[in-house]
């Protein structure tokens, strides 16, 4: 696929300013970059800018919080209050304390949607070392607040049933139930952002300008419904992970 891909303007200039001391530090650790002359990946680079400006945006939307709330406020609380309603609708009210990594991972999947379609940027979401990624910390982080309210032992157990005489027909199967879900979220994100961006670069370089638009419009209604989706798995995923507890 790597031919297929375009490079980022943002992601050479980084690497035109920050390549070199990246290089000799990558070099001082014994690693060799596959392409010496941008030696940070575009995906890097853009992952790093999304995370540069939800860090700077959310921080200055939340620093004089106030009863009547200004436009960044209610912008932001709209945003809290839209993943608490996801929460607590398939968790229940003790799904808030979920919030943080849910808030944290839906905005940066769907910042990394959008970010594509500003010129001189890429989506990171169109590499599949992006959403691996995402999908590996979802994978680990539901595992463990299933082993936090349960206790490893009981969370371990509901993997074999409640029927022992089922569990080595059951524990294969629970495993490989469990390890298809960050393939599929992984594939499923990354298939139609890396498709849609695809798609918009050869549309423009035949017809700039115009024909785009409407693509690109699409592609802005994908970005949102692929991160909603992503983060609905998530939620249905610690709620499976968490619930056994008061079902036992």
């Amino acid at each position: 696929m790597e031919g297929l891909e375009h490079s980022a303007y943002f992601a050479d200039l980084f690497n035109t300013l920050f390549g070199k001391p990246v290089l000799a530090f990558l070099h001082l650790l014994g690693i060799e970059p596959k392409n010496p002359h941008a030696p940070v990946p575009d995906y890097l680079v853009m992952c790093i800018v999304v995370a540069f400006l939800l860090i700077v945006l959310l921080g200055l939307a939340s620093r004089k919080l106030s009863l009547v709330p200004t436009k960044g406020q209610s912008l932001l609380e709209m945003i809290i209050q839209m993943f608490e309603g996801i929460l607590t609708d398939i968790i229940g009210d003790e799904g808030k304390k979920f919030l943080p990594m849910i808030g944290t991972i839906g905005l940066f999947i769907f910042s990394c949607n959008m970010i594509g379609l500003a010129p001189g940027f890429m989506s990171p979401t169109s590499k599949l070392n992006v959403t691996a990624g995402c999908a590996l910390t979802v994978f680990v982080y539901y595992h463990w607040q299933g082993m936090k309210a349960q206790g490893p032992l009981r969370y371990l157990k509901h993997f074999t049933g409640p029927i022992p005489a089922l569990a080595p027909l059951l524990l294969p199967i629970e495993i490989i139930s469990h390890f298809s879900r960050p393939v599929s979220l992984s594939l499923r994100l990354f298939g139609n952002i890396f498709s849609e961006e695809l798609l918009i670069v050869i549309i423009a370089s035949i017809v700039p300008f115009v024909l785009p638009l409407p693509f690109m419009a699409v592609a802005i209604f994908t970005a949102v419904i692929q991160s909603f989706v992503f983060v609905l798995l998530a939620c249905i995923y610690i709620a499976g992970a968490v619930a056994h507890e008061e079902e036992q």
